[in-house]
């Protein structure tokens, strides 16, 4: 893989706001940012695009390119339940000159972190507490009891891993969270 821009990775528990950090960024064009979009070997879930939220591939497919070595990270989430970032969607967005931004698990932006490590930016949204969390979760009504309880438990350990990271942002307050997110992510990506 040839070593282009910048990687910018933000990882958090769900619910605790980086998808909209993410969104924020990704509108400043002085950052020059593309979204690296991740392969899932799940079906789209709602109004999601192939191609645009993810690259919906089999499970099967996702095992050949795990073989092949396609991959710069990837994990299986749940049983037969694969995401990944390709290798290829990494150079996709470095041919454009562009410094690519991530909304990853935690698993993910540690190993992509660990592999290019003076070129990636690895950011933990840490948000105000699991209460919280659970509230937010709930809100947005798009997911069972049972599933929310499995996400605030996973929550717990991805919490733990924050010290791990270069930076933690606390999404306590959205408005100061995306100014300290565009703040930092600016001050690395006009480092040479």
């Amino acid at each position: 893989m040839s070593r282009g821009g910048k990687l910018i990775v933000f990882s958090a528990p769900s619910g605790s706001g980086k998808t909209t950090i993410v969104k924020h960024l990704l509108g400043q064009p002085e950052l020059n940012l593309e979204f690296s979009i991740s392969a899932a070997s799940r079906d789209p879930r709602g109004e999601e695009i192939n191609g645009t939220d993810y690259y919906f591939i089999s499970t099967e497919d996702f095992k050949t390119h795990i073989k092949n070595e396609d991959f710069l990270e990837w994990e299986e989430v749940y049983r037969d339940n694969f995401y990944g970032t390709l290798k290829s969607e990494i150079e996709r967005i470095w041919a454009k000159g562009k410094n690519v931004i991530f909304d990853i698990d935690v698993a993910g932006g540690l190993r992509i972190k660990s592999k290019f490590p003076e070129q990636t930016l690895a950011v933990f949204v840490k948000p105000p507490s699991i209460d919280e969390l659970k509230i937010r979760l709930k809100k947005r009504s798009t997911e069972s009891e049972d599933k929310i309880n499995m996400r605030i438990a996973k929550a717990s350990v991805e919490l733990a891993t924050a010290p791990q990271f270069d930076v933690v942002i606390k999404n306590y307050e959205l408005e100061v969270a995306l100014q300290e997110a565009q703040q930092l992510v600016h001050d690395f990506v006009s480092k040479h």
